[in-house]
Order: C-alpha cells, then structure tokens, then sequence
C-alpha cells in the first residue's frame, strides 16, 4: 500500500462518503448509534491517514464501503458497521485488539479479531495459510455469524474494485472468490451477492468470453423488457383485483449463469431460451396464512397461462436449507417461450435477499431450529475435528456448501434435507455417526438398495446395519457429505492411533527381546526407518501394527551381512534404479510480477502441462510455482487450479502463450448425432481434408438411431479446435460436438 498527505478534495469525498453510510444508516429500522459510529470511522480514518489503495485511493474508502454494504446490501447494525469500519485498524497498523476493546467494548473487538488476518495455524508449517485464514473466519461461525457475513462484504468489496490488482492476484482473489465465498454466500442465504461475487470472479477469469456474453445480453435486453411488460399487465391487474399491495420485477440472468447454461447445455447464447424470470413480492392479508395466499396467487396466474407440469417448485411447505421461501412455477408466455414466475411474501423476499440477517430477524423463539440453524451446527463440528491437510479441509468445508438439497424421510416420517448426489450411507451417518459405521444397507420406499444407491426427493429411507461391520476406506468413494467423509476420517485416525500404538509395542518388545539391539536403541530404530524408507516413527508403528511391516528379521535389517556385491554399487540393481532419471528445470522467478510467457521450447522442460485438464496453446491458463520449483500450467477453470488459487495464492503466476504451431497436443473430441448413412464419412472429411487433422484413436457406438463416440486428435492450438469443432456442427446430423477432458 502506498501512502502519501490526502488533497482537500480526497479529505471532501471521505467525509462525502461517510455521510452516505450515515444515510444509508437512517433509512434502517436499527436503534440509531450515529455517536458510536462516528467514533469508529473517526478512529479508523486517523488509523489509516495517507494510506492508499493500489488504486491511489484513500484506504478509508474501504472501510466505509464495506460497511454500507453491511448496511445496506445485508441488513446488519451498528455493531457490524463499527466492526467494518475498524476491521484493517489491527492487522495494516499498530493497534491492537485489546486497544479496540477499550475503546469499543469486547463485542466489536471479538468481531474485529476474527476478521483479522493470522500465520501459523493447525496445519503446521507447510500449511497454506489462506486455508488457515479461512479455518479461522468460520470457526466463527457458531459463536459470531456476524463475522462472515462482514468478511462476505469485505470479499465483496474487493471484487468490485479488482481490476487495480495484478494478474496473478486477480486470478487468485477471484478463484478463492468461486471456490469458497460465493458458495458460503449462497448458503447463508445471500443470493445477490452470491450472483455478483459470481459474475465478478468469471469477469476477472474470462474476460473475453464474459465481455462477449454480457453485450449479447445488453443487445436483447430491450426485447426482453417488452416481453415482461407483456407478459406482466394481465397479471398487474388480476392482483390488483385481488385486493393485493405488490411489486412485479423482470430480473434478466447473469452473465455467469447464461455461461453455465451454455456449458451444460453444450449449446450457443441463442439457443438460452429461459433469459427472463418474473418476480412477485406481495404484502400478505392478516387474516390468511402467507403459504395458503401464494397459492392463490398461483392458481390466478395459472388461469392466465398455462404452467409447466414439470417445473413447479414449492419451497414454502419445505424451505431450503439456507432459509429461503417460495414459490416457483414456469408457465408459457403470449410469445411461446417458458417464463418462470417467483412468489414471495415481504418476509419471504428479505429473507431470500438479506439471507441469514433476515432470518435472525424473523426467528419466533428458542424451539425455532431451521436447516440453517442445523448446518451451523454441523460446520462446528467439522471444524472442531479439522483434517491436518490444509487442501483436505476446504475440500471437505466445500461439500457443506451444496445449493441444491432433496428432501427424504425417517421410517417414522421425520423429514431430512440431503444435498443432491447424496447417497443412503450419507444418511446413515447424518444420523448417526454409530449407523453409519456399521451400515451394511439400507431400505428405501421398502424395497431393498446399496449403500451407494442415491437418493432421490420423497425417499423413505431405512438404515440397515450389522454389530460386524466397520468402515472401509472404499467407502470415501461413496460417501459425498462433509459430515459423513469427517466421520468416516475420525473413524479412521482413531484406528491408525489403536495400529501406532500396537505397533510401538511391537518393536520396541523386538528390540528389547535382541542384546545387541537394546543396547543401541536410537540406532536401531533408525536404521529400521531407514530400510523402510520412513522418516517418523509413527509410520512405521502403523505400518509393524496393521501386520503391513513383519519383525522376524529385525536383526539383520539393523546389521545386514556385507559380501562383496555391497563395494560394487551397480552389481544387482535393476535398470530403472540405475537410469539416469530426466531432469526438468526448475524455475527461479525473478522478482517482480508473478508473470510468465509459455514458448515452444519450454513446454514439458521449464513449464509442466498439467494432466487433470490438459491446457494447450491458446487455452486461458495461469502457472502454479510448486515446493519442488516445478512451474504446472493449467487452466484457468481447472477445478484443481481452484483449490490452488484458494490456498496457495502467492505461488499463482499470470501466463500467457507465444507459441508458432511447432508441436501437436492430443486432444479428445465427443461427438452425438443422428445415425444417418455417410454422416461420420462427412466428419472425416472435415478433419483431414479441410484441415489436415491426423487421428490417434476412435471410438464410436450406435444405439436406436443415434450415434456417439469419441476421437483422439492432434491440434496445434485452441483456435484450430475451436474452427475444428464450429465446421463439424455445421454437418446436419450433427447435434453435439465437444472438447473433452481425458487422461490421454
């Protein structure tokens, strides 16, 4: 950060900032603490004075603008808005907790301590310390939710203002955006910052593609608009009729969900037929219950027009998990196109809009216990017994962050909310960690099922299980919840604990049982971890106690016989031990921005393309600097590259190619379409006569008139690919065609 005296206009537009947040303040409902708050922000802006952002802006404008997103975009008080406003002060100045304490009291200080940054931590010395720092925010969680949902603000913040950061630090602070804070966001029942935080890390990580998306949608923004007007007046005056006070609002998709729905689909931006949804936010009668009032609302659009059987969504008899109530059903617009209409109530639409704040607000007593309440409650638990591998953990806190969820039932009718995908081990151990150890199977709607059978919504599951049975690491290959996969990890620390303890036992009774041995303990015991190739002792226990390590000849490990093949090292050695192994270069970054230039002879020498998704020139790509000094490339929305941005921030590198088609990459293409004759002679002709393709492999089925399969083929770059794939969906019969990633 750079720091320099503030120009009088610099010192206006603080104060001119300030006041908004006082404003934003005013319109609230919150007891008004204006003598508090200004205490704050005078406090932080003499902390931060002549501190400016990469910008050039005053640091201050942070603060503030964090808190009027609390404010204003959240629904939070004077205590969140102190706490936003100081939330820099300890870890970018001299100041301490305890001196916000005495200034501010313990509740504002607490806050402010677990915004603040840390190093070290329970993963150890090699740990990332952004999965630490994450560790940290949500152990907050259970006992001050108002942390994370300032620190959302804060990550908010960052994003809309990202552009000043280099490359690597935006490919960083946005995959860590994707990856935890807009899923986190979401199942606190923030959907609107969910949806930018969304946007805004695709915008940063796509350019290109996002620009084009977004002018696509700013070029039929008008026609949808006058759709909606159309669409919308029968309904205006039928509510109105009604007797109801109301809002009818079009809302237009993101650009980030119309890329998804293309990526999906496998389809173009104009085959997204579903851009417009209507929402209804009425202002309910006292003397009808909101959900019996939804559903006349319903019934009056669905005399208007008619709705789609299948897409009916009631989630007012069954909230979401993250709070959220409604009513959703699609019904068919004058112009023939599916419009999906939502119906909240006042309370339903803050709720879905503010999330957990709101929900805070409308909570009736303690016996008040919702799936949100539950989920809480079950992070703390993760998070008390976290897995020591820093990546491990956000991969487990990750599966808690699911957004859609099916609703099963107990054999005695009691209701559960699953994530989708889960299956009925995961239920069991919803249940109890004790069933779920022990289940061999279970029963569902009656009828016999694995434990890896899936559940679907409406399901009446029955765990079955036997005194006999235990876990299986296997079953880490079925189970998909966080809660099931860290009880599953328990399960299995205490046994490797049972084996290492066993196993100490073991060796040092073998080595007590040997004179010689017992007489050079130390020495013993390491040449024993030396031969096994171990360097903890613990690893060997575990080894010597699952009966993986036998002892019977303990003593000649420690003092082997030397004959004459021990003097000539390479008598006895297989090849590969002798071959001299290849060597890579290591990369040395020079100082200065984490940017690098990937050149034709540097691919597979200095810069490792990474097999989990297979980049090649042209690809959008960033660099991963690994402990060893290797530099992997890999995509940009390689989910493997997600989790590294979110932990390993400052070993991210921008990168770009300056490649000239000197060598080929093995790619795989999957192609689906009607089994006509001559239609895959038309695609073979595309490849090697209008563009020279050479084949390595193809694989193609028919099945009742429809053909798939798939072709491995060697390109120079993305453009060729991407020319490759746009020429052979021109062929008629041709429906679908797609780069896809494979362990070629």
């Amino acid at each position: 950060m750079q720091k320099s005296e503030f120009t009088p206009e610099e010192e206006q537009m603080i104060q001119r900032e300030f006041q908004s947040l006082l404003d934003d303040y005013a319109r609230t409902p919150h007891r008004q603490k204006v003598e508090l708050i200004t205490h704050a922000f005078n406090f932080a802006n003499q902390a931060h004075y002549g501190v400016r952002r990469l910008s050039g802006e005053p640091y201050i404008l942070h603060p503030i603008a964090v808190a009027r997103i609390c404010v204003k975009e959240i629904g939070l008080g004077s205590t969140s808005i102190c706490s936003a406003l100081l939330h820099d002060v300890v870890e970018d100045t001299d100041y301490t907790v305890e001196d916000i304490q005495g200034l501010f009291g313990e509740k504002i200080a607490q806050i402010v301590s677990g915004l603040t940054k840390i190093s070290g931590g329970v993963f150890g010395d090699q740990a990332s310390e952004q999965a630490e720092n994450f560790r940290k925010l949500l152990l907050t969680i259970s006992d001050d939710i108002r942390v994370v949902l300032i620190k959302i603000a804060d990550r908010l913040h960052n994003m809309r203002t990202l552009g000043a950061q280099p490359l690597d630090k935006q490919y960083k602070i946005a995959g860590e955006t994707q990856y935890i804070y807009a899923p986190l966001a979401h199942r606190l029942g923030l959907f609107p910052i969910k949806t930018e935080l969304e946007d805004l890390s695709f915008k940063y990580e796509h350019p290109d593609t996002w620009q084009e998306i977004h002018d696509k949608l700013e070029a039929v923004k008008s026609s949808q608009m006058e759709s909606f007007e159309q669409f919308a007046e029968p309904i205006r005056e039928r509510l109105t009729n009604m007797g109801y006070a109301f809002t009818l609002k079009a809302r237009i998709k993101s650009v980030y969900s119309v890329w998804k729905k293309m990526m999906r689909q496998q389809c173009a931006f104009e085959d997204v037929y579903d851009l417009l949804a209507v929402r209804i936010v009425f202002t309910p009668n006292e003397s009808m219950s909101e959900k019996d009032q939804c559903w006349m609302i319903y019934s009056a659009i669905t005399e208007l027009y008619r709705p789609h059987p299948e897409r009916i969504r009631d989630w007012i008899s069954t909230p979401k998990a993250n709070g959220y109530e409604a009513l959703h059903v699609t019904v068919m617009g004058n112009n023939g196109e599916w419009i999906e209409v939502q119906i909240r109530t006042d309370r339903m639409n803050e709720i879905a809009e503010r999330g957990y704040a709101a929900h805070w607000k409308y909570k009736t007593g303690e016996s008040d216990d919702g799936e949100l309440d539950k989920w809480l409650r079950e992070i703390k638990e993760i998070l008390e017994h976290p897995e020591k591998d820093a990546m491990e953990f956000l991969g487990t806190f990750k599966l808690n962050l699911f957004a859609q969820e099916v609703f099963v039932f107990t054999p005695k009718g009691e209701i559960k909310t699953m994530p989708l995908g889960a299956t009925a081990l995961d239920f069991a151990f919803l249940l109890h960690s004790e069933l779920g150890e022990h289940c061999i199977g279970a029963k569902v709607n009656h009828t016999l099922v694995p434990m890896s059978y899936k559940l679907k919504g409406g399901d009446q599951v029955e765990v079955l299980t036997s005194n006999s049975q235990h876990p299986q690491r296997e079953w880490f290959d079925i189970v998909t919840t966080a809660k099931a996969r860290n009880a599953l990890g328990q399960y299995f620390r205490r046994e490797e604990r049972r084996y290492v303890k066993h196993g100490e036992r073991l060796v040092e009774d073998a080595i007590r049982m040997d004179k010689d041995l017992a007489a050079n303990h130390d020495m013993a015991l390491a040449r024993l971890l030396n031969y096994h190739h171990m360097t903890q002792p613990a690893e060997l226990y575990a080894q010597v106690g699952q009966g993986a390590i036998r002892l019977d000849n303990l003593h000649e490990i420690v003092y082997p016989k030397k004959g004459w093949r021990s003097y000539i090292p390479f008598i006895g050695k297989k090849n590969n031990e002798m071959a001299e192994p290849e060597k890579q270069e290591i990369v040395k970054p020079k100082k200065g921005p984490h940017t690098i230039t990937l050149t034709d002879d540097e691919l597979g020498k200095k810069f490792v393309l990474s097999n989990c998704c297979h980049p090649i020139p042209g690809d959008e790509v960033l660099g991963y600097l690994d402990e060893k000094g290797l530099m992997h490339i890999h995509k940009i929305d390689c989910p493997e590259a997600n989790l590294l941005k979110t932990s390993f921030g400052k070993r991210i590198y921008s990168a770009t190619w300056n490649t000239h088609r000197v060598q080929s990459f093995v790619e795989t293409i999957e192609l689906k379409g009607i089994d006509k004759f001559g239609v895959f002679i038309q695609v073979m002709q595309t490849m090697t006569k209008d563009f020279h393709i050479n084949m390595r492999a193809i694989n193609i089925s028919s099945e009742d008139g429809i053909f798939k399969g798939t072709m491995e083929i060697y390109v120079y770059d993305r453009s060729e690919l991407d020319e490759l794939l746009k020429a052979i969906r021109k062929i008629e019969d041709i429906k679908e065609v797609k780069r896809v990633i494979t362990d070629n």
